[in-house]
């Protein structure tokens, strides 16, 4: 029980660090493109890469889950994909980086092209 609230309570942080970033990106550098989104999951892919190389002693079990599924699951779900995908091609599964690139990206595009369409067809 104690794990599950240190992961709610950095997604709480990190959902609320999401918006502040994605908020003073649009004001700062234009919202005509979708810049904070892309600050947020670049920052967050490295943030994610970067506990995730730590030495394992250097940080507690705790401290990682709060900052990696905690905070940064709540900031960005993209470092999660990215960090398995490098953590594939690093261990010389190409071929499956490539799956996971694919099915992710294609996937996900679809399902939101799905998920607008039955959205469209309930709202008549």
């Amino acid at each position: 029980m104690t794990r599950l609230l240190i992961v709610c309570l950095g997604g709480a942080l990190g959902s609320g660090a999401r918006y502040l970033v994605s908020s003073w990106a649009a004001t700062h550098l234009g919202a005509d493109f979708p810049r904070g989104t892309l600050v947020v999951n670049a920052t967050g892919s490295f943030l994610l890469a970067f506990i995730v190389a730590l030495r394992p002693g250097l940080v507690s079990p705790d401290l990682r889950l709060f900052l990696g599924a905690g905070i940064l699951g709540g900031y960005t779900t993209y470092s999660s994909f990215n960090t398995e995908t490098v953590a594939l091609l690093n261990g010389g599964s190409a071929g499956l980086a490539a799956l996971n690139l694919a099915l992710t990206v294609g996937g996900c595009l679809a399902a939101g092209f799905a998920g607008f369409a039955v959205g469209r067809w309930v709202a008549g």
